[in-house]
């Protein structure tokens, strides 16, 4: 994808960008979920939000370079966990279903200097192809507020909203969202 004159390109995302992608996540939680939460809101994200290093594991997880830039990143799970990073409560390895489960869209982040670049849609369409691929009918993810509307604008529908309480006792809103995929000619 072509962005005013610099070339996006996916790939499947590495141990060793693991630095970055931390870096980068805590720029996309620190900016760009001001606009939808208070300054404690913003905080208690971080406890929720962050790197899932199993996405890379699993090799589901890819990272959308700008240049030399890391401008984005996102991933798809076959696990039950809905979201969170490493250092989240909750998590759930329990392998899903495709006949009966919707894939998970897990950990999508944006960097600041690089979003309304249609960084979001390329990893999303990656997501919904790599799960298609793989026998899933559908996805489902846990949306922040920052990131409903590009979601919506790529066709998931809400399912419902919900709150994710840190250990601070701040509910930190979250938007169940989901969407059907194309069936993948075999």
């Amino acid at each position: 994808m072509t962005t005013t004159g610099t070339v996006l390109r996916l790939r499947l995302a590495r141990p060793e960008d693991m630095p970055a992608l931390s870096a980068l996540m805590n720029a996309a939680i620190s900016e760009l979920l001001t606009p939808f939460l208070p300054p404690e809101g913003v905080k208690a994200s971080f406890e929720i939000m962050g790197l899932d290093s199993q996405l890379i594991a699993d090799g589901t997880y890819f990272v959308v370079e700008d240049g030399e830039a890391i401008a984005g990143c996102g991933g798809w799970s076959r696990r039950a966990t809905l979201f969170g990073g490493d250092h989240s409560v909750g998590r759930d390895a329990a392998m899903l279903d495709p006949s009966r489960d919707a894939a998970r869209v897990r950990a999508m982040y944006t960097h600041p200097a690089h979003t309304r670049k249609g960084v979001g849609r390329m990893v999303l369409d990656a997501c919904e192809r790599a799960a298609a691929a793989e026998g899933f009918s559908s996805v489902e993810m846990a949306a922040t507020l920052g990131g409903v509307p590009l979601y919506r604008a790529c066709d998931y529908h809400d399912i419902e909203p919900f709150t994710a309480t840190t250990s601070t006792g701040y509910e930190v809103p979250l938007i169940r969202m989901g969407k059907a995929l194309p069936a993948v000619a075999r």
